[in-house]
């Protein structure tokens, strides 16, 4: 288990970036603007087809873009070209968003998830991600709902903090995982064999046991997405710390 870095917990996390009408997710001007407000910065990693660690949430490139696909259907450099919600922004790489970030902020790394089953992928995003964090000396950890992608994560890069995005994982949110699946989602039944040192809980499911669990063996308590000083306040009594969007949380001294 790699530990998160000291102060790690302190400032709240943008999610996907300080986005909003005029300043598009996951891109360069959300990054750039969390900086600048001093808080965290939580991102989302999918693959390229040419191998590439791409800043973006979707698997197709519709919403955020107006073209056709998914992104791991494009090469990276085509990829870089296409516009971010009518703005002048393009989709960045990881490796464009460590040299914009510079150490200054934590960077939360959300790895998506690759065939919707939760269980082991092909490598190419990870690869992608480790090689793109080789010699990074930043506060960076990375996360995702797929287990497996952590495990891979722990054997590619070890000294990267790790953890496990976890909800309730309800049968009508996920309808294509079988039960058993579920429930061993729902249990963070692979939080060890990931050396896993934190998990992001869903902040509506903050009561669930094995966070108490989790908290007595140490590990962080991190929770997504708040999005009101409200929820923050219920957050709180339970996470180290919130993702959040849709307003500007203080940063606690």
């Amino acid at each position: 288990m790699t530990p998160l870095p000291p102060g790690f917990l302190r400032a709240p996390f943008a999610h996907r970036g300080l986005h909003g009408a005029q300043t598009p997710e996951n891109s360069r001007a959300a990054v750039r603007a969390a900086i600048h407000a001093g808080y965290g910065i939580e991102l989302d990693l999918q693959p390229s087809r040419d191998g590439r660690a791409m800043v973006f949430h979707d698997y197709d490139l519709a919403r955020l873009t107006g073209a056709r696909g998914l992104i791991c259907q494009r090469d990276a450099a085509d990829l870089g070209r296409l516009r971010l919600a009518g703005s002048e922004e393009t989709i960045p790489t990881l490796p464009d968003i460590l040299t914009l970030v510079a150490e200054r902020v934590p960077l939360l790394l959300e790895l998506k998830d690759q065939h919707g089953q939760m269980g082991a992928t092909d490598g190419t995003l990870e690869a992608a991600t480790a090689a793109a964090l080789a010699g990074y000396a930043g506060p960076v950890a990375v996360m995702s709902f797929n287990p497996e992608m952590m495990i891979a994560m722990a054997a590619l890069a070890p000294d990267i903090p790790r953890g496990l995005v976890t909800c309730a994982f309800a049968d009508e949110d996920w309808p294509q995982l079988g039960a058993a699946r579920r429930a061993e989602l729902r249990s963070m039944a692979d939080f060890d064999a990931a050396g896993a040192s934190f998990v992001s809980h869903e902040h509506h499911d903050l009561a669930t046991p094995r966070l108490a669990d989790l908290r007595a063996a140490d590990a962080a308590i991190l929770c997504w997405t708040v999005r009101s000083p409200g929820e923050e306040a219920a957050a709180r009594r339970v996470a180290d710390t919130i993702t959040f969007e849709g307003y500007l949380p203080e940063i606690p001294a």
